[in-house]
Protein backbone atom coordinates (compact mmCIF):
# COMPACT_ATOMS: atom_id res chain seq x y z
CA UNK A 1 0.00 0.00 0.00
CA UNK A 2 3.08 2.34 0.11
CA UNK A 3 1.41 4.26 3.08
CA UNK A 4 -1.33 4.98 1.37
CA UNK A 5 -5.32 4.65 2.86
CA UNK A 6 -6.70 2.07 1.01
CA UNK A 7 -9.90 3.15 -1.02
CA UNK A 8 -13.05 1.02 0.31
CA UNK A 9 -14.24 -2.11 -1.62
CA UNK A 10 -17.88 -2.33 -2.65
CA UNK A 11 -18.45 -6.24 -3.90
CA UNK A 12 -21.31 -6.06 -6.28
CA UNK A 13 -23.02 -9.20 -7.82
CA UNK A 14 -25.59 -7.57 -10.65
CA UNK A 15 -26.76 -8.39 -14.54
CA UNK A 16 -24.72 -6.71 -17.11
CA UNK A 17 -27.06 -3.64 -18.86
CA UNK A 18 -25.49 -3.50 -22.13
CA UNK A 19 -27.59 -0.22 -22.36
CA UNK A 20 -25.94 1.37 -19.55
CA UNK A 21 -28.42 2.19 -17.49
CA UNK A 22 -28.82 -0.31 -14.99
CA UNK A 23 -26.85 -3.45 -13.14
CA UNK A 24 -23.27 -3.26 -12.82
CA UNK A 25 -22.56 0.20 -15.37
CA UNK A 26 -25.19 2.23 -12.69
CA UNK A 27 -23.04 0.28 -9.52
CA UNK A 28 -19.70 1.12 -10.87
CA UNK A 29 -20.92 5.14 -11.73
CA UNK A 30 -22.81 5.34 -8.26
CA UNK A 31 -19.71 3.48 -6.04
CA UNK A 32 -17.14 5.56 -7.43
CA UNK A 33 -19.37 8.73 -6.79
CA UNK A 34 -19.31 7.56 -3.32
CA UNK A 35 -15.59 7.56 -3.49
CA UNK A 36 -14.89 4.18 -3.28
CA UNK A 37 -13.45 1.08 -5.61
CA UNK A 38 -16.39 -1.18 -7.27
CA UNK A 39 -15.59 -5.21 -7.73
CA UNK A 40 -18.01 -6.28 -9.73
CA UNK A 41 -19.45 -9.83 -10.88
CA UNK A 42 -21.78 -9.95 -13.52
CA UNK A 43 -24.53 -12.52 -12.13
CA UNK A 44 -25.95 -12.49 -15.66
CA UNK A 45 -25.86 -11.04 -19.38
CA UNK A 46 -28.75 -9.45 -20.85
CA UNK A 47 -30.43 -8.29 -23.58
CA UNK A 48 -32.05 -5.28 -22.93
CA UNK A 49 -32.54 -1.23 -24.25
CA UNK A 50 -33.82 1.66 -22.28
CA UNK A 51 -37.31 0.28 -22.91
CA UNK A 52 -37.28 -3.31 -21.61
CA UNK A 53 -35.34 -6.57 -21.13
CA UNK A 54 -36.12 -9.22 -23.88
CA UNK A 55 -34.11 -12.43 -22.24
CA UNK A 56 -31.03 -12.88 -19.89
CA UNK A 57 -28.60 -16.05 -19.33
CA UNK A 58 -27.09 -16.62 -15.71
CA UNK A 59 -23.46 -17.26 -15.18
CA UNK A 60 -22.13 -20.15 -13.52
CA UNK A 61 -22.87 -20.02 -9.85
CA UNK A 62 -19.70 -21.32 -9.00
CA UNK A 63 -17.84 -18.80 -11.36
CA UNK A 64 -19.63 -16.08 -9.27
CA UNK A 65 -18.02 -17.98 -5.97
CA UNK A 66 -14.80 -18.59 -7.26
CA UNK A 67 -14.70 -14.37 -8.26
CA UNK A 68 -15.86 -13.33 -4.92
CA UNK A 69 -13.37 -15.15 -2.84
CA UNK A 70 -10.48 -14.42 -4.97
CA UNK A 71 -11.64 -10.38 -4.39
CA UNK A 72 -12.17 -10.97 -0.65
CA UNK A 73 -8.34 -12.94 -0.42
CA UNK A 74 -7.11 -9.78 -1.87
CA UNK A 75 -8.76 -5.95 -1.85
CA UNK A 76 -9.72 -3.93 1.36
CA UNK A 77 -14.06 -5.17 0.58
CA UNK A 78 -16.23 -3.40 3.01
CA UNK A 79 -19.99 -3.70 1.61
CA UNK A 80 -21.58 -6.17 -0.39
CA UNK A 81 -24.24 -5.15 -3.01
CA UNK A 82 -26.59 -7.74 -4.32
CA UNK A 83 -28.77 -6.76 -7.09
CA UNK A 84 -30.26 -9.14 -10.15
CA UNK A 85 -29.95 -12.63 -9.29
CA UNK A 86 -31.12 -14.32 -12.14
CA UNK A 87 -31.63 -17.76 -10.64
CA UNK A 88 -32.19 -20.35 -7.37
CA UNK A 89 -28.37 -21.65 -7.76
CA UNK A 90 -26.90 -17.85 -7.57
CA UNK A 91 -28.77 -17.27 -4.31
CA UNK A 92 -27.64 -20.56 -2.86
CA UNK A 93 -23.92 -19.85 -3.66
CA UNK A 94 -24.30 -15.92 -2.21
CA UNK A 95 -26.04 -16.97 0.80
CA UNK A 96 -23.23 -19.97 1.89
CA UNK A 97 -20.48 -16.91 0.79
CA UNK A 98 -22.26 -14.16 3.48
CA UNK A 99 -22.71 -16.58 6.11
CA UNK A 100 -18.60 -17.00 5.86
CA UNK A 101 -18.45 -12.76 6.41
CA UNK A 102 -20.99 -12.04 8.38
CA UNK A 103 -18.69 -8.49 9.27
CA UNK A 104 -19.82 -7.19 5.91
CA UNK A 105 -23.43 -5.17 5.66
CA UNK A 106 -25.16 -6.20 2.69
CA UNK A 107 -27.43 -3.91 0.50
CA UNK A 108 -29.97 -6.17 -1.48
CA UNK A 109 -32.11 -4.65 -4.02
CA UNK A 110 -33.95 -6.95 -5.20
CA UNK A 111 -34.58 -6.57 -8.90
CA UNK A 112 -37.51 -9.27 -10.15
CA UNK A 113 -38.30 -6.93 -13.42
CA UNK A 114 -36.27 -4.55 -15.53
CA UNK A 115 -38.09 -0.70 -15.00
CA UNK A 116 -39.41 -0.74 -18.44
CA UNK A 117 -40.68 -4.18 -18.22
CA UNK A 118 -39.69 -7.56 -18.66
CA UNK A 119 -39.40 -10.31 -15.86
CA UNK A 120 -36.07 -11.05 -14.31
CA UNK A 121 -36.85 -13.61 -11.81
CA UNK A 122 -39.89 -16.59 -11.20
CA UNK A 123 -41.02 -17.81 -8.45
CA UNK A 124 -39.29 -20.19 -7.29
CA UNK A 125 -36.11 -17.42 -7.21
CA UNK A 126 -38.58 -15.55 -4.89
CA UNK A 127 -38.70 -18.53 -2.38
CA UNK A 128 -34.58 -18.55 -2.60
CA UNK A 129 -34.97 -15.14 -1.99
CA UNK A 130 -36.95 -15.26 0.85
CA UNK A 131 -35.10 -18.02 2.48
CA UNK A 132 -31.48 -17.57 1.76
CA UNK A 133 -31.05 -13.56 0.98
CA UNK A 134 -33.55 -11.69 2.91
CA UNK A 135 -31.75 -13.33 6.14
CA UNK A 136 -28.54 -12.06 5.47
CA UNK A 137 -29.52 -8.83 4.42
CA UNK A 138 -28.60 -5.55 6.08
CA UNK A 139 -30.36 -3.29 3.99
CA UNK A 140 -33.35 -4.11 1.97
CA UNK A 141 -34.37 -1.17 -0.88
CA UNK A 142 -37.53 -2.51 -2.87
CA UNK A 143 -39.96 -0.53 -4.73
CA UNK A 144 -43.27 -0.74 -3.80
CA UNK A 145 -44.02 -3.62 -6.17
CA UNK A 146 -41.21 -5.58 -5.07
CA UNK A 147 -42.20 -5.18 -1.73
CA UNK A 148 -45.42 -6.77 -2.56
CA UNK A 149 -44.04 -9.14 -4.56
CA UNK A 150 -41.55 -10.14 -1.48
CA UNK A 151 -44.65 -10.17 0.82
CA UNK A 152 -47.62 -11.45 -1.05
CA UNK A 153 -50.00 -12.02 1.83
CA UNK A 154 -49.59 -8.39 3.62
CA UNK A 155 -52.46 -5.87 2.94
CA UNK A 156 -50.26 -2.89 2.97
CA UNK A 157 -46.34 -1.56 3.06
CA UNK A 158 -46.94 -1.37 6.01
CA UNK A 159 -47.20 -4.60 6.57
CA UNK A 160 -44.93 -6.05 3.93
CA UNK A 161 -42.18 -4.60 5.62
CA UNK A 162 -43.18 -6.07 8.78
CA UNK A 163 -42.58 -9.08 6.66
CA UNK A 164 -39.76 -8.70 5.18
CA UNK A 165 -37.71 -7.17 8.88
CA UNK A 166 -39.54 -10.86 9.79
CA UNK A 167 -37.50 -13.19 7.37
CA UNK A 168 -33.99 -11.39 9.13
CA UNK A 169 -33.87 -7.98 7.35
CA UNK A 170 -32.34 -5.51 9.41
CA UNK A 171 -33.41 -2.08 7.65
CA UNK A 172 -36.10 -2.37 4.98
CA UNK A 173 -36.52 0.88 2.61
CA UNK A 174 -39.85 0.73 0.40
CA UNK A 175 -39.52 3.24 -2.16
CA UNK A 176 -42.69 5.04 -3.31
CA UNK A 177 -41.37 5.66 -7.09
CA UNK A 178 -44.46 3.45 -8.34
CA UNK A 179 -46.74 4.68 -6.23
CA UNK A 180 -49.59 7.04 -7.52
CA UNK A 181 -48.74 9.95 -5.04
CA UNK A 182 -48.20 13.53 -6.08
CA UNK A 183 -44.68 13.01 -4.33
CA UNK A 184 -42.45 10.51 -3.68
CA UNK A 185 -42.66 8.90 -0.44
CA UNK A 186 -39.61 5.94 0.45
CA UNK A 187 -40.39 4.61 3.88
CA UNK A 188 -37.72 3.28 6.47
CA UNK A 189 -38.56 0.26 8.88
CA UNK A 190 -36.36 -1.39 11.03
CA UNK A 191 -37.20 -3.10 14.65
CA UNK A 192 -40.38 -3.61 13.58
CA UNK A 193 -41.46 -0.12 13.38
CA UNK A 194 -41.34 3.20 10.84
CA UNK A 195 -38.15 4.60 11.30
CA UNK A 196 -38.60 7.51 8.84
CA UNK A 197 -40.35 8.73 6.16
CA UNK A 198 -38.49 10.84 3.59
CA UNK A 199 -40.64 13.08 0.80
CA UNK A 200 -38.86 14.07 -2.63
CA UNK A 201 -40.26 16.06 -5.46
CA UNK A 202 -41.71 13.55 -8.29
CA UNK A 203 -39.74 14.61 -11.49
CA UNK A 204 -41.41 14.03 -15.06
CA UNK A 205 -39.52 11.37 -16.32
CA UNK A 206 -39.47 7.01 -15.91
CA UNK A 207 -35.85 6.57 -15.15
CA UNK A 208 -33.84 3.34 -16.31
CA UNK A 209 -31.46 1.95 -12.99
CA UNK A 210 -32.90 4.54 -10.65
CA UNK A 211 -33.05 1.50 -8.02
CA UNK A 212 -29.04 0.49 -8.62
CA UNK A 213 -28.07 3.86 -8.27
CA UNK A 214 -29.44 4.32 -4.72
CA UNK A 215 -28.33 0.65 -3.58
CA UNK A 216 -25.00 1.26 -4.53
CA UNK A 217 -24.66 4.45 -3.10
CA UNK A 218 -26.00 2.99 -0.15
CA UNK A 219 -23.40 0.67 -0.24
CA UNK A 220 -20.61 2.32 -1.14
CA UNK A 221 -21.69 5.13 1.84
CA UNK A 222 -21.67 2.24 4.43
CA UNK A 223 -18.03 1.12 2.98
CA UNK A 224 -16.87 4.54 4.25
CA UNK A 225 -18.10 3.36 7.71
CA UNK A 226 -21.64 5.95 7.82
CA UNK A 227 -24.00 4.08 10.02
CA UNK A 228 -27.66 2.81 8.01
CA UNK A 229 -29.19 5.87 8.71
CA UNK A 230 -26.89 8.70 7.22
CA UNK A 231 -26.52 6.22 4.70
CA UNK A 232 -29.60 6.02 3.46
CA UNK A 233 -30.37 10.27 3.66
CA UNK A 234 -27.56 10.79 1.79
CA UNK A 235 -27.67 8.19 -0.70
CA UNK A 236 -31.72 8.89 -1.51
CA UNK A 237 -30.27 12.87 -2.04
CA UNK A 238 -27.71 11.77 -4.28
CA UNK A 239 -30.12 9.32 -6.48
CA UNK A 240 -32.37 12.66 -6.44
CA UNK A 241 -30.13 14.77 -8.24
CA UNK A 242 -28.89 11.49 -10.49
CA UNK A 243 -32.47 11.66 -11.90
CA UNK A 244 -32.91 15.66 -12.10
CA UNK A 245 -29.93 15.77 -14.11
CA UNK A 246 -31.17 12.43 -16.40
CA UNK A 247 -30.28 12.32 -20.20
CA UNK A 248 -31.61 10.36 -22.76
CA UNK A 249 -29.82 8.15 -24.48
CA UNK A 250 -31.90 5.78 -26.33
CA UNK A 251 -36.13 5.33 -26.99
CA UNK A 252 -36.98 4.45 -23.72
CA UNK A 253 -36.59 5.59 -20.08
CA UNK A 254 -34.02 8.20 -19.44
CA UNK A 255 -30.85 7.43 -17.65
CA UNK A 256 -29.45 8.65 -14.56
CA UNK A 257 -26.68 10.99 -14.72
CA UNK A 258 -24.63 9.14 -11.84
CA UNK A 259 -21.76 11.92 -12.70
CA UNK A 260 -23.55 14.88 -12.95
CA UNK A 261 -20.84 16.20 -10.22
CA UNK A 262 -18.07 15.99 -12.43
CA UNK A 263 -19.66 18.73 -14.87
CA UNK A 264 -17.83 22.40 -13.89
CA UNK A 265 -21.11 24.15 -13.98
CA UNK A 266 -22.54 22.09 -11.51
Amino acid sequence: MNGEAAIPAVLAFAGLDPSGGAGLVADVEAVASMGCHLCPIATALTVQDSRRAYRYECVDSMLLVEQARAILADMPVRAVKIGMLGEVAAAEVLHSLLMEHPELPVVFDPVLAAGGGGSLSDDALLDAIRSLILPVTTILTPNSEEARRLAPAADSLDACAEELQSLGCEYVLITGGHEPTPEVHNTLYSGHRRLEEWTWQRLPDDYHGSGCTLSAAVAGLLAHGLEPFTALHEAQEYTWETLQHAYTAGAGQRLPNRLFWARGDD
